[in-house]
Parts: C-alpha cells; structure tokens; sequence
C-alpha cells in the first residue's frame, strides 16, 4: 500500500503537466498558479469523504488491490505514451484537453472501485444482520485476549510516559514498539538514516539538476522537458516496483528488506555515472534509471522503520526518517554540485576574457559541467550502499522470523 500511494504522488509530476497544457497551454508564468490553486481546491472539495473505518480484514482485499495497481499502470503507461508523442507532434490545446480527460477519468476509476466495495459490504453486513448472533467460545476468547493485551498495552503505555529518558538505551527488540528516543538512539535508526543521506539526497541532487544537465549537453527545450516527465513516471514505478516486489520477496524468501535497499542504490550510481560519463541519449536512460531509483527508496525507508520500530510512534519516526533527504540534498546539491557547476562557468568565461559582474546567470555548457560532481554522487551512492549492507546483516535474523505474526493473533486471523 506504500508503493501504490507512493506511486501516484510520483505521476502527479506528469499529471499536472498535462493539467497544465490543457488549461494554460504553452503559458509557462501560469504553471505557479496552477499549482496554487489546483491542490488547495481539490483539498476542500474531498475533504468531506474521508471517514474512520474499523481495521477490518476483508476476504477480497488483495483483488481489490490489484485492481487499484491496474488502473495506475495503465494511467503512468498512457502518460508515458502522451509523452513520446507530445515530443513528436505539436498538439492543439482541444488534443491537450482530450488528454487531461482521459486522465481524469483515469484518476476517479479507483473511486468507482471503492463504491463498488462498500456497495459489496454493505449488502454483506445487512444479511449478517438478519441472523442470530451466535457467540462462540472462540469468539469470547479473542475479545478477552484482546481486552488483555489493550489493558497490558495501556500499563507499557504510563510507564513509558513516566520513564522516557530512562528508558532510553533500554530498548525493546526489533518490531516491538520503540519510543522515539529510543529509535532515534539505535544503531539501525542512525544507519538507515545514513543510508538514506546518501541514496535520497544523491537522487534528489540528480533530479533537481536534470533541466541544466541536458541544457549544458545540448538538447533542444522541449526534450528537457520531457526527461522531468519520464522522472515523474519511472519515479511512480520505482515506488510501486519496491514496495510490491520487496514485500513479496520478503513474505516467499525471507529476504531483508534492506538489500532491496543495496540494489537501488547500485541502480542509483549507474544512473549519476551515465551523466558523468556522457554518449549520444544518455540522459533519457540516465532520467529513466535516476526517477525509478529515486521513487523506489521512499516506499523502502517508510516500511523499514515500521518493521523494525513499531507502529506506535510510527507518524513521528516516519517524518524523522525523511529529515535525511532534505539534509542530504542540501549539501549535495547546494555545497557539492552547485558550486562545482559554478566553477566551471567561471573557467569558461575567463577563457573568453569576460568578468562575472558582466553577466547575470552562470550558465555552462559541455560535458565537464557536472562531469566531477556526478563522480561524487555515485561515490556517495556507493557508499550508502554498503551502509544499507550493515543493516541488512544486522537484521538477517530478524527478517528471516514471521514479522507479521502478531498483527494476526491481534486481528485473530490465523
């Protein structure tokens, strides 16, 4: 579930483009206002619909999942095909308004699937309202043990409150529920935060600079433009591609779910070595390899941290986790890349006798622009990769036991 939400914040890159076409046209000033108001609108619009529903286990889940994984490969497919062909053809703005309707009733087929289910539930629960309600034994059994376990939750819950710093380095094992500071305070908190430094803030680095790396290797405008929309739709599948694999690899084989971690960051580095070391149409694979990383670290990072912390403090831990990737971005794209691409505009223009003050942007062109700093990232990169190597060793053991048994014995599913 992760991956799939995860995934279509990744297409919403390219949902908006084609928003944007369709309502603005070619108006480049009009995309800040289109992202204003877009979101805020549908926020007030949708506000209404969200409901609390009981964690109830229903028969057909994993149908109706695939039905919403379905529907949002079709959508990043058509996207990625209104892509090719926006490049090779100049569309009208009636063309681009067909589009963004077909993507919008691609948008509202998963509520059409969700109607439908509670359609199925409702009936389902008013035949079960019919019946006699028959009591078990084993019916009784379950809502004592769960009255047991709320109640010993309940008094773990006050002696945490009353001994937070106390408890600090006396931590529960993996999968328990940790408090914050105690999952802030362990090895693997702090080297999956390494890992990500290094992963995220290396992706996010490549991402940012996509538009001046194909500026400074001579593609036309409108291809630029299309490697932010092939990152957006390859970010969608990497997400969805990690979350979905990962857990079936982890439920058949037992594998840890940070060695799918090890894997993306070596796909990361093959993606900053094809900008270091450029040839005719690399960018478009490197923009391909560089989105699926990027998306396929995040569903990876949120599901490591409530796999091994619990799932008590999981908001907080969650947003902790992800303070690694702005942080990481930040030296690395500002205080590395930025200013090594500064660098080499300033040599450029001394090779042409100008002054600094004589022009108002730095620009570069050739292959030596980002030539060191992607040299520099996909060393990062590879070195995240052997930091997420300690934690897939560190929890070998615990990813090879049943870490879900006792979401079941709470549910009573068996």
């Amino acid at each position: 579930m992760l991956g799939l939400l995860k995934g279509f914040v990744g297409l919403s890159g390219a949902i908006l483009t084609q928003f944007y076409l369709a309502i603005y046209g070619t108006d480049s000033k009009s995309l800040i206002l289109l992202i204003a108001w877009l979101p805020a609108a549908l926020s007030v619009v949708f506000v209404y619909t969200i409901r609390e529903r009981k964690p109830e286990r229903q028969p057909n889940e994993l149908r109706v999942f695939y039905h919403f994984l379905y529907v949002s490969i079709v959508l990043a497919l058509f996207l990625m095909a209104m892509n090719i062909v926006e490049k090779q053809v100049d569309f009208s703005k009636a063309a681009y308004s067909g589009s963004a309707a077909v993507v919008c009733a691609m948008l509202f087929t998963p509520l059409i699937i969700a109607i439908r289910e509670d359609w199925i539930q409702w009936n389902l629960e008013n035949q079960d309202g019919m019946k006699p309600a028959a009591d078990t034994p084993v019916d009784r059994a379950l809502d004592i043990a769960r009255e047991v376990k709320s109640e010993v939750s309940k008094e773990k819950e006050e002696k945490t409150m009353k001994s937070c710093f106390l408890s600090i380095w006396n931590k529960p094992e993996r999968g328990e529920d940790y408090t914050i500071l105690q999952a802030l305070t362990s090895m693997d908190m702090l080297i999956l935060f390494a890992a990500t430094f290094c992963g995220l803030g290396g992706s996010l680095t490549a991402v940012d600079n996509l538009g001046q790396i194909g500026e400074s290797l001579g593609y036309p405008t409108k291809t630029i433009k299309s490697f932010v929309s092939l990152v957006s739709i390859w970010n969608y599948f990497g997400r969805v591609f990690s979350g979905f694999v990962s857990e079936s690899l982890l439920v058949k084989y037992k594998m840890p779910r940070p060695l799918m971690m090890t894997f993306v960051l070596l796909l990361a580095c093959v993606g900053h070595l094809l900008v270091a070391f450029p040839f005719s149409g690399s960018v478009y694979a490197a923009s391909v390899i560089m989105g699926f990383a990027f998306g396929a670290q995040l569903p990876l990072l949120f599901a490591i941290i409530s796999e091994l912390f619990g799932l008590k403090y999981y908001s907080t831990l969650f947003n902790c986790g992800q303070l690694a990737s702005p942080l990481g971005s930040y030296i690395l794209n500002v205080k590395i890349t930025g200013l090594l691409y500064d660098h080499e505009a300033l040599k450029e223009l001394a090779k042409k006798g100008m002054e600094r003050s004589s022009v108002k942007e730095l620009i570069c062109m050739g292959v030596q622009c980002y030539r060191v700093p992607f040299i520099i990232l996909s060393s990062v990169t590879f070195f995240g990769a052997l930091i997420s190597l300690v934690l897939v060793m560190r929890t070998r053991k615990f990813y090879s036991s049943d870490i879900y048994k006792k979401f079941r014995e709470i549910h009573g599913v068996s």
